[in-house]
């Protein structure tokens, strides 16, 4: 119950700590989500020219949590490649099931249909090729987080059991991206765990303020801006309804603007100056005039 509102049979209702908010802001959750669909996309293709199997990787979702939440939602037995951060002593994760890599290898390998294997540690073989698949994805994304992740990264190790992998602090917050992985006819899931601290840094803030101290100021550069129509009208002619209701293609209605006088230049129907019909090149321009001062 929340207030008073009792919460709907079957819902799931997580604990919500106010002293210590791990919900990323609207802005850099939308920028992070864009971020790692790129590298999904990126991650596919390239698990598709290294495994030579048709392979697609999707995001699923983006969240903030502290590693122990993180860890302790992964399976007790799992690969997880712990990655270096240049200058800062957390690491990076990207977890997998172990099973599901021994059916990469064994595509990369020759093999037509990948047997379905316990899951177990790797061989010095089978390790050598993941840590090649590893460096590839790492690749990949530093290209699809761009400016957002300024520090190095590299693997470092590989661990399969997930309450033993300190990669970094309990309390430690961590950017956590979850993906779907299909290889063939196989599917499976992965996580992908970056230190907050290495990410939010470039995001800068948000819901940024301004000083309104020169909120005038701010207003008119603002409006400066800003496209408006321009029009150039001749003075307007009164005409009966019938003589409008009747109009035909040939007939002439005769405008009360002589010859000799210059156009009036209005925006949004309000005249400002008056200028002459010319040409600029094969466009036809006008040549201001006379302006009006409006108070």
């Amino acid at each position: 119950m929340i207030l008073g509102v009792p919460a709907k049979q079957g819902a799931i209702v997580e604990p919500y700590d106010f002293r210590r908010p791990t919900t990323l802001a609207r802005e850099h959750s939308r920028v992070l989500e864009l971020a790692f669909e790129t590298f999904a996309r990126q991650w596919g293709t390239q698990l598709t020219a290294k495994v030579r199997v048709v392979s697609q990787v999707s995001c699923n979702q983006v969240v903030m949590q502290t590693y122990d939440e993180y860890a302790s939602g992964l399976p007790s037995t799992t690969a997880m490649v712990l990655c270096t951060l240049e200058g800062v002593a957390s690491k990076a994760v990207i977890q997998f099931p172990a099973a599901s890599a021994l059916t990469w290898i064994s595509y990369m390998l020759g093999g037509n249909r990948a047997q379905v294997s316990p899951e177990r540690k790797f061989t010095q073989i089978e390790q050598a090729l993941v840590r090649r698949l590893m460096d590839d994805a790492l690749e990949d994304l530093r290209y699809s987080l761009g400016t957002v992740l300024v520090d190095a990264i590299a693997v470092d190790a590989i661990q399969y059991n997930s309450q033993f992998a300190q990669a970094a602090a309990t309390s430690d917050l961590m950017i956590v991206a979850s993906f779907g992985i299909r290889v063939g006819d196989s599917t499976t899931s992965a996580t992908l765990a970056i230190p907050a601290e290495v990410l939010l840094p470039q995001l800068g803030e948000a819901n940024p303020t301004s000083d309104v101290g020169n909120a005038r100021q701010l207003i008119i550069a603002q409006l400066a801006s800003v496209p408006v129509e321009v029009s150039l009208r001749l003075a307007p002619a009164m005409v009966r309804p019938s003589r409008i209701l009747g109009l035909a293609v040939g007939d002439v209605l005769s405008i009360p603007h002589p010859q000799h006088r210059p156009l009036d230049v209005a925006v949004d129907g309000l005249p400002l100056a008056r200028a002459a019909v010319g040409s600029h090149g094969a466009r036809l321009a006008c040549v201001v005039v006379s302006t009006e001062e409006k108070p």
